[in-house]
């Protein structure tokens, strides 16, 4: 939803949830996210304003984002004249890279903090188009649901080693489909299917 604020005047991202169908570990799903949101500040993540809830809806207040990188995707070939199949052009090609190049700064921000945070769920829907008119960027991660933080001096030990599989099909590392011990490389293998939607194909 999107809503203006009856203070200050600005427009904000308003994610509602209705509780009532939510088992426990959808519940926990939606606090990891907003947890995790709340841990990060920074021009590479939709910001979190804030977050409150009654008996049976849950509110996150966040940044407005005037798009998806899934839908510029779906409609770039036309933007470029491009039929489906043809190669891309050198504009085309040039765009393409520089889309990907803030996606790589985004994920990149996430996997430098200390402990880092990794997404899980890295996919042309979680990537959100906004224009700062500051430093003129364009793209931010959003949905943070499958997002942990990974404490490196912690997770060396067995016990502690990241095992769950999580993601979507079509972006999950074969070691998270194997149910093998991974780490923030995971992350990568989501980039690189990206990366060939961004500068190839569209994924469907």
């Amino acid at each position: 939803w999107k809503a203006k604020h009856k203070f200050d005047g600005n427009i904000y991202a308003i994610k509602i949830v209705e509780l009532k169908e939510f088992d426990q570990n959808e519940k926990s799903k939606l606090s990891k996210e907003t947890n995790n949101l709340s841990k990060v500040d920074s021009i590479y993540c939709v910001k979190l304003y804030g977050y409150w809830f009654d008996s049976n809806f849950y509110y996150i207040q966040m940044e407005l984002c005037s798009d998806s990188l899934k839908n510029i995707l779906r409609h770039k070939p036309q933007a470029f004249g491009r039929l489906s199949g043809e190669p891309l052009n050198s504009y085309e090609y040039f765009i393409s890279c520089e889309i990907f190049r803030e996606i790589l700064e985004c994920v990149q921000y996430l996997h430098a903090l200390k402990p880092q945070i990794i997404h899980r769920d890295l996919k042309p829907e979680n990537i959100l188009i906004t224009i700062n008119p500051v430093d003129g960027r364009h793209l931010k991660l959003g949905d943070f649901g499958l997002a942990t933080i990974h404490d490196k001096s912690v997770n060396k030990f067995t016990a502690n080693k990241l095992t769950s599989g999580v993601g979507t099909p079509g972006y999950i590392a074969p070691e998270i489909l194997g149910g093998k011990v991974y780490d923030q490389k995971c992350d990568i293998y989501s980039l690189a299917v990206i990366g060939e939607n961004v500068l190839f194909t569209i994924k469907s």
